[in-house]
């Protein structure tokens, strides 16, 4: 099962994609982190297949946390996915993000996007 951690601290958000994800036909393991630092420590400890991060966090703006799990050994591999409600693909491309979604996105996408990203 691939493991998913959402970066977001948006709960309403990320509890209608953590459900969504695991009743999947091909279900996903969730993890869920509001804050930047928490996802750091969450990621290096229990490395995920996939993380989707948002671009404003209450700690730190997504540009700042991909770029620390780019310089990660063990996560700078690790596909990721930038959500924003502001056009910031450019800037997310430049640090590393694998793939740019605009906010409002259909959920409904994502599990088709992750498994295609994590391979």
């Amino acid at each position: 099962m691939p493991t998913v951690l959402l970066v977001d601290d948006d709960h309403t958000l990320t509890s209608l994609l953590k459900t969504l994800l695991e009743l999947e036909a091909e279900p996903f393991d969730v993890r869920v982190c509001a804050l930047g630092r928490d996802a750091y420590d969450e990621a290096a400890a229990n490395p995920p297949d996939l993380i989707m991060v948002d671009y404003h966090l209450k700690d730190m703006d997504g540009l700042e946390l991909v770029t620390a799990f780019r310089q990660h050994d063990v996560l700078h591999n690790t596909p990721i996915v930038m959500a924003s409600g502001m056009d910031v693909h450019k800037e997310a491309k430049n640090v590393g993000v694998d793939q740019f979604i605009l906010k409002p996105f259909e959920p409904g996408d994502l599990p088709g996007l992750f498994l295609d990203l994590i391979g």
